[in-house]
C-alpha cells in the first residue's frame, strides 16, 4: 500500500505492474487515479486466477486487465513504449537467498526466477520516454539498484526512506526512475509507520485507511 501511496499519477495514465501478484497495487492506483488503466503481468497461474477475480469483482469498468506471461520475455508480450508508468513490488533477496521454504512464497521473495536486471529490462521496455517506473525495494540493495536502473536507461529521480518506528533501521525504499532523464535525485521525507509513543502515524492512517470515515 505504501507503493500506491508514493506513486504519482497523471490524468489518463497508462500503467504496467510488473508481477501485479493478485492485482492489489493495480487497484489501489485505479481508485486513487480515475482516468488512469492499468494492465498486470504476471507469471504465476494461482496469483493470476486472484488477479482475474479480483478485477472482475471491481466496479471499474475494465480500467484494470490482466496479462499471464513471464517478464522474461517482455518484449512478446506488449510492445516498447506502450505505458507512461509502470510499477512493482518485486522479489528483492538475492536468488541464493533462504527466504523460505515454501516455493510460493520462496518465488515471491527472492529473484530465482526473475533478477533485478530482468526486471529493469523489462520495465525500460514498456516505457515510453520520459516515462516514469516505480518501485519498492530493500534499502541494503539501494547501490545495485541504482547501477542496474541506470544500466536500462533509468534515472533515479525520487525517494524515500521506510522506517517501521523512529530508531530502526531503514529496511526498504520507495523509488521512482524516469525513463531518459537527467541525473537529480530528490530524498523525501521518512516513511515513519509508528511514533515515538508506539501509536500509528498520520501517514500509517492515511495509507491503511484507518481512522477515518
Amino acid at each position: 500500500m505504501s507503493l500506491a501511496d508514493f506513486v504519482r499519477l497523471r490524468p489518463g495514465a497508462a500503467v504496467c505492474d510488473l508481477g501485479c501478484g493478485g492485482g492489489a497495487l493495480g487497484l489501489l492506483l485505479c481508485a486513487a487515479a480515475p482516468s488512469c488503466r492499468v494492465t498486470g503481468i504476471e507469471l504465476d497461474g494461482a496469483a493470476c486466477a486472484v488477479a482475474a477475480e479480483n478485477f472482475a469483482q471491481t466496479a471499474l469498468d475494465g480500467r484494470c486487465t490482466l496479462i499471464s506471461g513471464d517478464l522474461r520475455e517482455i518484449r512478446s508480450l506488449v510492445p516498447a513504449g506502450a505505458f507512461s508508468d509502470s510499477v512493482s513490488n518485486p522479489p528483492y533477496f538475492p536468488a541464493a537467498s533462504p527466504v523460505s521454504p515454501n516455493p510460493a512464497r520462496a518465488a515471491a521473495r527472492s529473484e530465482f526466477g526473475c533478477s533485478l536486471d530482468m526486471l529493469c529490462a523489462a520495465a525500460s521496455w514498456v516505457l515510453r520516454n520520459g516515462g516514469r517506473f516505480s518501485l519498492v525495494y530493500r534499502a541494503e540493495r539501494l547501490c545495485s539498484l541504482v547501477c542496474t536502473l541506470r544500466q536500462h536507461g533509468l534515472e533515479p529521480k525520487r525517494l524515500r526512506p521506510v522506517r517501521h518506528s523512529p530508531g530502526s533501521p531503514v529496511k526498504l525504499l520507495l523509488l521512482e526512475a524516469r525513463k531518459g532523464g537527467k541525473p537529480g535525485l530528490t530524498f523525501e521525507p521518512e516513511l515513519l509507520f509508528y511514533g515515538p509513543d508506539g501509536n500509528p502515524t498520520a501517514d500509517y492512517l492515511r495509507i491503511y485507511h484507518e481512522g477515518g470515515d
